[in-house]
Parts: structure tokens; sequence; C-alpha cells
């Protein structure tokens, strides 16, 4: 029999690393190291030191591996997929200067907000990029940076991504790909590069910038020695050019050109999100019109309040998350760290419907409701984005494939089912990110496209299917009227 070769798939994730030891030839995750990280800030603030993202991927790898018991030497190649548009700046070293600004930090709103105004509303944001900036877009995050850290944004000698840092950590070169590049504010998914005038306008140097790799399964490089001995693997692999978390776990579900077109997902975890990936390009102002790893697009809606949100409400009442029950009267709009999806970035909660005889678990599971409204709301946009009539009973049938941490409680998945009205499909393989980085690494060591090799790995998977239960059309206006009444007024902008 001959020796097994594997790959490496890193997910570096708001919370957390992990590293999927997986099997070249059948997919099959022999073994997943995990490493925490460490979020800071109050109020708006959310910043990581990047360091500690590069400690967590060596503890992982390091702890993957031993699980495995496989020798380094099985070890062909490695993809970083990260958490999307945060900003990291560098010295002329190669050194963060500052701990980096997440996704959900909220304190660019205002710069949000001059940007799209600069160059003439939403819809001129949307023809150039695909996508309208809001508070989690990198471009917001530098525009910060230089009104408010003016010595920081002086001394940036490069700017990156969080995982084109880890990937330039490990192979020594700039890199990144389209789909997380798409989801900066100054890439153009029209042309496929950079945007010369909005990088001017950014007070951005395109030589600042990392090389846009045909796909996220490019091989960039290889690993270098001095990353080869942090991370207990063999110098020279393969390095893939790795992408965003979305567009990772698009990859990892055979989402593609050589696999499923225009079929939603919907990703229920810190961030809940719903996606698809198209021949289309999209040209919604109520979505991120992404590119994806494999070089069609990703329309993408997100919202910074699901799965945590919903935790935090279950932990004020006391509550196990799966001790809940349908809202009745009671909305609970769970947006505590402000919103993108629809784009309020200074709201808070809001509760309101409250009765006599209203119970705990009707609150927690108003909660629920109020979160998975939020991202479900966006997907008939989602689907008008991909050519697709939503009131097509065809269209309409398709099922629904739930992802993430909350795919696994039976509350959330209850929850979707019930206000969605559609089949849904939960995948069996977990650690979507990590399998579809994993995808990439293989591609990137020994050819072919990502997303064939990751159906190709599915193909014997036994996901659970859930068939269609009557739409709860009445807690669905109710919170949508909620929603409509209180955003401007109630919940600001």
């Amino acid at each position: 029999m001959p020796p097994r070769t594997v790959v490496i798939g890193v997910d570096s994730s708001t919370q957390s690393t992990k590293a999927a030891v997986t099997d070249v030839e059948t997919g099959e995750l022999l073994a997943v190291g995990r490493a925490p990280h460490v979020v800071t800030g109050e109020g708006g603030a959310r910043e990581t030191d990047p360091e500690v993202w590069w400690r967590a991927l060596c503890d992982a790898v390091a702890a993957g591996l031993k699980e495995s018991g496989l020798s380094a030497s099985a070890v062909t190649g490695i993809a970083v997929a990260g958490q999307q548009h945060g900003l990291v700046t560098l010295d002329g070293t190669g050194r963060p200067l500052r701990p980096a600004l997440l996704w959900n930090d909220t304190r660019s709103a205002p710069q949000a907000a001059a940007l799209v105004e600069e160059l003439g509303g939403p819809e001129a944001w949307t023809a150039r990029t695909g996508t309208v900036p809001v508070a989690s877009m990198t471009a917001t995050k530098w525009r910060w940076l230089r009104e408010n850290d003016p010595a920081n944004a002086e001394a940036t000698a490069a700017v990156r991504l969080p995982h084109d840092f880890l990937t330039e950590r490990l192979a020594g070169v700039a890199a990144t790909d389209p789909g997380d590049a798409s989801g900066t504010c100054w890439y153009s998914t029209v042309t496929g590069a950079y945007d010369p005038e909005l990088l001017d306008r950014l007070g951005l140097d395109v030589s600042m910038l990392p090389e846009v790799a045909a796909t996220g399964g490019t091989r960039v490089g290889s690993l270098t020695e001095s990353a080869a001995e942090a991370l207990g693997l063999p110098a020279g692999i393969a390095v893939a050019a790795g992408t965003g978390d979305n567009m990772s776990a698009a990859v990892g579900l055979g989402l593609g050109g050589a696999g499923l077109l225009d079929h939603p997902v919907l990703s229920l975890g810190t961030s809940g999100t719903v996606f698809a990936a198209s021949l289309a390009r999209p040209a919604s102002t109520a979505l991120s019109g992404f590119a994806a790893a494999d070089g069609t697009y990703l329309p993408l809606a997100c919202t910074l309040n699901c799965t945590l949100a919903v935790d935090k409400v279950a932990g004020l009442l006391g509550l196990h998350r799966d001790d809940a029950t349908p809202g009745g009267e009671a909305v609970l709009l769970p947006y505590l760290d402000g919103e993108r999806t629809p784009d309020l970035p200074h709201s808070s909660g809001l509760l309101t419907g409250l009765r006599h005889d209203t119970t705990p678990q009707q609150l927690l599971g108003a909660a629920y409701e109020g979160a998975a409204f939020t991202v479900l709301r966006a997907l008939d946009e989602l689907l008008r984005a991909c050519g697709l009539d939503p009131a097509d009973p065809e269209v309409a049938g398709r099922p629904l494939r739930l992802i993430g941490g909350g795919a696994q409680g039976r509350t959330w998945v209850e929850t979707v089912r019930r206000l969605s009205g559609q089949p849904l499909i939960v995948p069996a393989g977990g650690e979507l990110v990590a399998l579809g980085a994993a995808a990439l690494a293989a591609s990137a060591a020994g050819g072919g496209d990502p997303v064939a090799i990751a159906t190709r790995w599915n193909a014997k998977a036994e996901d659970a299917e859930l068939p269609p239960v009557e739409r709860d059309t009445e807690t669905w206006e109710r919170v949508g009227s909620v929603l409509d009444r209180a955003a401007e007024p109630v919940l600001g902008r």
C-alpha cells in the first residue's frame, strides 16, 4: 500500500485557528488541530494582534499532525482561509505595526458613509467593485486609520488581509486571491485587478498590496526554511494563494464552475451569511458582490449578529441555548454589535412585544427568530443576483444548505426551517472552511480544479436532508414589520 499523502487546510477565523490534516486522495479528515485567538476592544472596536494568528497557526498544525499520527513528510501542501476584511498594517520588515482591525470593528462607519458619497452613491460602488462600502470593508478601515492613527498609517509599508499575512509568513511571498481581494473595496470585479482611481482616493500605492493570483488554489510559492522550522513541516512544500473564509466554505461544499452553481448556502457562525457561487457578476447594492476563489462569483449577504449574539441572550436569561420556544408576540433583534445587513452600524439590541405571559424561553426563541430572519431576508436578493426568479417554484424548491456551528444546533435548524419554508441540507462533513482550504492546497500541490477536487471528496458524504415545513409567515411578517419601522428612528444608521 503506497504511503498516505496529505495536505493541511487552515481556517483562521475570528475566534480560533483550525488546521485540518486531509487525505489528498479521499478527502478524509484525519485530524483537526485547534488553537484560540484573543479579540480585544470595547464599544465598536474589535482588534487582534496578527502575531496571535501566526502562533495559533503553528500550534494548530502541530496539534493536527500529532493527532493524525503521521510523519510531517506526508504533507505536500498547505493553504490558509482567513476571516475577511481585516486590516493588517506592516512595517518594512513585515512586522505588524499595530493590532489588526477586524471585520466586525464598526468604528469606520462614518468613513464608509463618506466613501459612498464621494464616489456618487451605492450604485457607483456596485458598478466598480461589486460592493458598497460598509464599516466591515477594509477600505473604510484604512480611511479610519489614516484619520485616527496617522502615525501608524504613515509608517505602513504594506497592507494585508488576515489570510494574506499568514500566506506571506508561509511562503515569503506577498500574494492574495480574487475572492478575498474583492472584499476590500479597492479591487474591481469588472477588471479583475486593483482599481487605480480608488487606491488614489484612499491614499494607497499599489506597491503596498499583494499580487493577486489567478485563483485561491494557485501555487504562489514554497514553504520557507524558517516557516518550516516553526511549523514542523518539510521546507519546499506547496503554498497556495488561499482565500477568504466564505470563499473557502464554498469550495469545501463543491460550489463553483466545476461544481454546483446558483445553489444557496446559509452559514450560521459568529456572523450569519447567505451566499451562492454563480457565473453572473452580482450587481445589487443590497449584497456584497464578491469574486469566488475559482474564478466565478460569490454574491453574499452578511450579518454581524448570529450565534454569539443568541448565546449572549441565552446567558442573560440563564438558559441553555436549546431551551427555546417560538417567540410568540415578542420580537428581539439581537443587534448587539451594530449591524451590517441591514446597514445599521450604530444599532443595539431591540426587544418589543412583551406580555405578562411572555416566558424566558420565548424571549430566547425570539432572539433566534430575529437573527435568522435578518440573514434569511437577503435570500431573495441573492437569488435575483444569480439571475433567478425567487418566485419560480423550481428555484424556491432548491434546498438551502445549512453550515457553520449553528447548523449543529437543533433550535437553529428548526428556526431556519420554520422561517424559510424550504428544504434543508446539512452537509455531513464538518469544518468546511478548513476542507475548502485543503482542496486549495491539493490544487497547488498536484494541480486540478479545487472545486472539482472537493466535489470528488464529497461524493460519498451522507448529508442530512430535511423536507420543507409550512412557512411561519406570521412570525416572518411580525419581525419584518418591527425591523422596518424601527430601523431609522430607533436603531439608527
